[in-house]
């Protein structure tokens, strides 16, 4: 079994932070899916979120303003496990031109419905239409409304 956490940032127009991964991923490239990562040995799923949202996009955010949404698991084809995925999430006020591409071909903020048309991640295919179905995402909105 492998770990994930992955960050998902809500935009005040409800949008949310997307990766094009590019075709170098053992898991699922050239497909659209969370910022994120693998969980290293020793390492606490909150840090691996903090870390790999920072890796992959440069958004270096204070300890505390991620929140844990989901912790779940999702069958990886390509390792033929059955993988532990955390999901961290958050309101921003971050906008496309803030984001450094560290990994992928893109990371960009998405229109949900918009984003469930993309060629999804396994992860990413159920984890954004339930999210984006939640109550939580809706007080994300409303957070990052309020952060304007």
């Amino acid at each position: 079994m492998h770990r994930f956490a992955s960050v998902l940032l809500v935009d005040q127009r409800g949008w949310l932070l997307l990766q094009e991964r590019d075709e170098h991923p053992v898991i699922d490239p050239e497909r659209w899916g969370l910022v994120g990562g693998h969980v290293e040995d020793g390492e606490e799923f909150e840090a691996a979120a903090y870390r790999e949202l920072e890796e992959e996009t440069g958004i270096r955010l204070a300890p505390g303003e991620l929140s844990l949404w989901l912790d779940t698991e999702v069958f990886h084809e390509a390792y033929g496990t059955l993988d532990e995925v955390q999901v961290w999430v958050a309101a921003t006020t971050l906008a496309d031109a803030d984001i450094v591409v560290g990994e992928g071909r893109q990371i960009v903020f998405v229109d949900p419905d918009r984003a469930q048309a993309l060629d999804l991640t396994a992860s990413a295919s159920r984890i954004v239409p339930e999210f984006t179905a939640s109550g939580s995402y809706r007080d994300l909105v409303r957070v990052a409304l309020s952060l304007l």
